[in-house]
């Protein structure tokens, strides 16, 4: 992304774009006293989101015990009723569905290719799935200290070996045949990127014209085999990030405050949530409505407006529809592809 002398005023940026992820399958019902377990909490969560300022629902869903669902008609549920409860809000299902392992597991797997492909058959459609891209390790026990794990399940030995050891599967015989089914079924995939390198397969599904809709990501700041919260890396990822682009910055537990806070200064967009932090100062809790109500409080004292639901979807860019690789190449802000016989650095029309 390009910054002139004037991009850092508030004024000249997009309204902010919250979302939330207050569903947290990796936490069991006893590590916080903000966890929703049945339906009617699920869907009451959604609504104190969306009234603390949240546009952007991240959904996963949980059984009557209180363990992250794999259930497709649970999705179903949940989507139809959060369509009538939070008929605004952008509803965005985790492409993982739930990483959680079953009880008594020592391992956390996403599931196989052919069961997140369903999530393309939802019924209602959500608006947005995310998907990963590329196969990584996903530790997300790295970056956490005994203090960000106090009182949680995330003690337990197994299943700190099962969220340390997990690994997201997400080849190319995954995301090409993924991006396919839900440009099909009209929905717009949520890429979330770790790395560089993720960034330039994305890149190059664009050129190929295997993907040319829109392009909104998640800089996915978590570690052990995702990006760190080395500030300088997030602005190189921000950096290499095409104008045309929509991106959120999301990280993990107590980085969340102050890497969502430098995220808004820059103009980007946000995610919080319980899914990504339970804490708000070292050894106080706090809930997503709390996560939410804070960026709302730092972006008026940044003076950058916060969106509206209709406003996010707008800067989303659901209704864009770009009619070949080259249109799609200039919407999103890469330059052209080369052309035969056209030598030297290629420019932006």
């Amino acid at each position: 992304m390009q910054y002139l002398d004037d991009s850092l005023l508030p004024e000249n940026q997009e309204k902010l774009v919250i979302q939330v992820a207050p569903y947290g399958p990796e936490f069991l019902p006893g590590d916080s006293d903000d966890i929703p377990v049945t339906m009617d909490e699920q869907i009451q969560k959604a609504v104190d989101c969306y009234n603390a300022g949240a546009q952007v629902l991240h959904v996963h869903v949980r059984e009557a015990d209180g363990r992250g669902s794999k259930r497709l008609e649970l999705f179903n549920e949940m989507l139809a009723r959060l369509r009538e409860a939070v008929p605004e809000m952008i509803l965005q299902v985790g492409g993982s569905i739930s990483f959680a392992p079953p009880e008594g597991a020592d391992k956390a797997e996403w599931l196989d290719y052919d069961t997140r492909h369903l999530l393309a058959d939802l019924d209602p459609a959500p608006d947005q799935v995310t998907i990963a891209i590329n196969t990584s390790q996903m530790n997300i026990m790295e970056l956490l200290s005994d203090d960000d794990i106090a009182g949680t399940s995330l003690q337990n030995p197994v299943l700190h070996k099962a969220y340390r050891d997990m690994v997201v599967e997400a080849g190319p015989e995954f995301y090409i045949e993924h991006l396919r089914r839900l440009t099909a079924a009209g929905i717009q995939p949520a890429f979330m990127l770790g790395a560089l390198p993720q960034l330039e397969t994305v890149e190059r599904l664009i050129r190929r014209g295997i993907y040319t809709g829109p392009l909104v990501l998640n800089y996915v700041a978590i570690g052990g085999g995702a990006a760190g919260v080395h500030p300088a890396d997030l602005i190189e990822f921000i950096r290499r990030t095409p104008d045309g682009a929509v991106l959120t910055i999301e990280t993990i537990m107590r980085n969340v405050t102050p890497m969502c806070t430098i995220a808004i200064a820059l103009g980007q967009h946000v995610r919080v949530g319980i899914e990504d932090n339970l804490w708000g100062r070292k050894g106080e809790r706090r809930t997503s409505v709390e996560q939410v109500e804070q960026m709302v409080r730092i972006a008026d004292e940044l003076g950058r407006s916060v969106a509206s639901c209709k406003e996010a979807r707008d800067i989303y860019l659901f209704d864009e529809v770009y009619a070949d690789t080259d249109e799609a190449l200039a919407k999103i802000g890469f330059p052209p592809n080369r052309q035969p016989g056209q030598v030297g650095f290629l420019h932006h029309a």
